[in-house]
């Protein structure tokens, strides 16, 4: 038995030398290689440190800079203004074309209802369909804009879609008045069934909402 162990422990320790001697060899015969793939990662990694911290956050900065008096004209409903600058400030519109998403999500937001307030409809889809920002009432008012600006184009059928999206991406108060603008659009196109639906899950669904209060006479109105 002993004999049997011993063998054993040989024929292992046979094999870690030959693993290190492969080793070895595969090593000598590349090592070239080898230092110089592992060179290339560390100057990749450097570069990619070196573009975030001098190069792309302080574009970052400098776009979430450009965009506060374009927001402040915004809020004060300067559309026109907010959109397009003066000379003097920028508008999301260059704001947009200079910087991308660095100055963040929001400014395709911004441009789209700016645009939209302004007639634009067609432009207002555009940059209010590349909005991608993921909290979910300014989502779901994104979508809801989409709707307004497709109903603006006489388009009832991609209103309703949008305001039909809108409603279930919010699931809170604000789905009440989605659902409304759902019905309205899809009575538009004749489908008085369809909008007797949005209506009554306003009135089940919503009781406490502003658009509950005069829900019973969009009811009526498609019930006669």
């Amino acid at each position: 038995m002993a004999t049997t162990s011993k063998n054993k422990e040989e024929v292992r320790q046979e094999q870690v030398e030959n693993n290190v001697s492969k080793f070895e060899q595969f090593y000598n015969n590349y090592k070239k290689i080898l230092w110089g793939v592992i060179i290339a990662i560390i100057v990749v990694w450097l570069g990619v440190i070196a573009y975030q911290r001098y190069v792309y956050q302080p574009k970052c900065d400098e776009a979430q800079e450009q965009t506060f008096p374009a927001e402040n004209n915004f809020r004060n409903g300067e559309y026109e203004l907010a959109l397009n600058g003066d000379g003097n400030v920028l508008g999301f519109a260059e704001i947009i074309d200079t910087y991308g998403t660095k100055s963040g999500k929001a400014v395709y937001f911004y441009a789209g209802v700016c645009e939209l307030q302004l007639g634009n409809y067609e432009e207002a889809i555009s940059y209010l369909k590349k909005y991608k920002g993921k909290e979910p009432i300014l989502a779901a008012r994104a979508l809801s804009n989409i709707g307004d600006a497709y109903v603006g184009l006489g388009d009832y059928k991609e209103a309703a879609a949008a305001f039909k999206k809108a409603a279930g991406k919010a699931d809170n108060s604000y789905a009440a008045a989605y659902l409304v603008k759902e019905g309205l659009a899809l009575e538009q196109l004749g489908e008085k069934a369809a909008a007797l639906e949005c209506y009554k899950t306003v009135k089940d669904k919503y009781p406490q909402s502003i658009e509950a209060y005069d829900i019973d006479r969009y009811i009526s109105a498609v019930e006669e």
